[in-house]
């Protein structure tokens, strides 16, 4: 592998260890804030319980998890020191009110809501854990605009080799910008809701205090519905956006190599040959692949070489085909566990409709298994959106193997080494320190401290 290869490597490698927390942190915080809201105007001791455990869990992501993020920015000057030049202009707006905005309102409120628990106000901690919610969404916003910019570069001009800002409020309103927060806020709300469900499904199926987590269970199902919905929906619109301004990577997440006639179909299950340019396999599902792209049963979708031609007479000869294979079933991995979590909260709705949600052993058991899936479906629609942008960095304006610093393969080598090694260690601590709380569950003041690692939960 070359400085290219290693560099573009260390950054999606640790993109998604980062990723890992930021989503569970934005989604958890707004449960947790929700559950402390229904303790406030009810004044029921079992929310305020409830409200402790979750909160306890979410310190500990947030405090293992903050400086992962610390690495992202420094590797744009270390790997990626010419992108940095060319758009740090631009990028650097988004990240730097991303850490005065969100990041100290965050971390602050945090701390008045943890430690003033007992000190302060009943409305003051309550608007706390509010803020807190607040300033972890406002920092996913900043980063995924600035990810936008990349995908659908507005509100600047190019001079000499540099791109300057000409319009904040064209970046700020750059319509991909928020479709892409949309889809991960409802992203955020299934990884929180399916953590709160596993949570809670555990302990109920051993029959852990059931007045506690039967309320929980059915707030997770509840936003884990909303999630779900909200993603579909809202990835549905960011395909048909992207059939227009990105319509390379729609052909290569489709596998579609020739302009099809109208009434395309949906590929869902194809074997891609980068190298013969065709699909060796490939089942369809007639005419659906055109109702998602236009919402149309009757339009034809254009295809990767013809769009290859088209681009090679805009930009000069070259290779603008992404690597079809990983984008394609990167893609259908997420759509795929997108409908599992879809149908786990329409069974869990089901369940609470007959009355059966908290007693349905087999869904109880179930439910742990799930955790993972949101997660996994983060990481490979990330890895759908980025690689199906290549060989472009900024979308039109700056390849790929334009930005990467002049650094020797040894060095990003190491580096990237280094990188592995303190994340693993970091997510293997958050794992195992979620695990053991989440499972030690709530006890009674005298026996917290020696039945789970953490301090009494209910009301004295």
């Amino acid at each position: 592998m070359d400085v290219l290869d290693l560099s573009r490597f260390q950054f999606a490698t640790t993109n998604i260890f980062h990723f890992f927390f930021v989503p569970f942190t934005v989604g958890l915080s707004l449960i947790i804030a929700t559950i402390e809201t229904f303790a406030y105007f009810t004044r029921l001791q079992v929310w305020g319980t409830l409200t402790r455990f979750f909160g306890h869990l979410f310190v500990i992501n947030f405090a293992v998890g903050v400086v992962t993020g610390i690495v992202q920015e420094f590797q744009f000057g270390m790997n990626w020191a010419e992108y940095a030049r060319f758009v740090g202009n631009i990028f650097g707006v988004p990240l730097a009110l991303e850490v005065l905005m969100a990041f100290f309102l965050e971390s602050t409120f945090l701390g008045l809501w943890w430690f003033g628990r007992d000190r302060l106000p009943r409305p003051l901690h309550l608007a706390s854990i509010w803020l807190v919610a607040l300033g972890s969404t406002v920092s996913a916003f900043w980063i995924i605009m600035a990810n936008a910019w990349m995908q659908h570069p507005v509100g600047y001009t190019v001079v000499g080799d540099e791109a300057h800002l000409t319009s904040f409020a064209a970046v700020a309103l750059n319509y991909k910008a928020w479709l892409y927060f949309g889809h991960i806020w409802f992203s955020a709300l299934c990884i929180g809701s399916f953590f709160v469900l596993g949570v809670s499904a555990w302990h109920l199926a051993r029959g852990h205090r059931p007045e506690l987590f039967s309320r929980s269970l059915k707030l997770g199902v509840a936003v884990a519905l909303l999630g779900t919905v909200g993603s579909a929906l809202v990835g549905h619109r960011q395909g048909q956006v992207m059939v227009v301004d990105q319509p390379m990577k729609f052909a290569a997440i489709e596998a579609i190599w020739e302009t099809t006639p109208p009434g395309a179909g949906e590929s869902i299950f194809a074997l891609p040959s980068q190298s013969e340019r065709r699909n060796l396999i490939n089942l369809e599902l007639p005419y659906l692949g055109s109702f998602l792209a236009y919402n149309s049963f009757d339009r034809s979708i254009r295809g990767i070489n013809d769009i290859e031609r088209e681009y090679d007479e805009r930009y000069g000869p070259g290779d603008y085909t992404p690597p079809v294979w990983p984008v394609y079933w990167s893609f259908r991995v997420m759509v795929g566990l997108g409908l599992l979590m879809l149908l786990t909260a329409l069974v869990g709705v089901w369940l609470w409709w007959r009355g059966r949600l908290e007693t349905s052993r087999r869904y109880l058991r179930f439910l742990p298994w799930m955790i993972p899936a949101p997660f996994i479906a983060n990481f490979t629609g990330w890895i759908a959106t980025e690689m199906g942008r290549q060989p472009w960095i900024v979308q039109g304006l700056m390849f790929t193997r334009d930005g990467v610093s002049a650094l020797n393969a040894t060095t990003v080598f190491v580096g990237l080494i280094g990188f592995w090694l303190v994340y693993l260690m970091l997510i293997g601590l958050d794992i195992y320190l979620l695990g053991t709380t989440a499972r030690a569950g709530i006890h009674a003041p005298e026996h917290q401290m020696t039945a789970a690692p953490a301090p009494h939960y209910l009301e004295e």
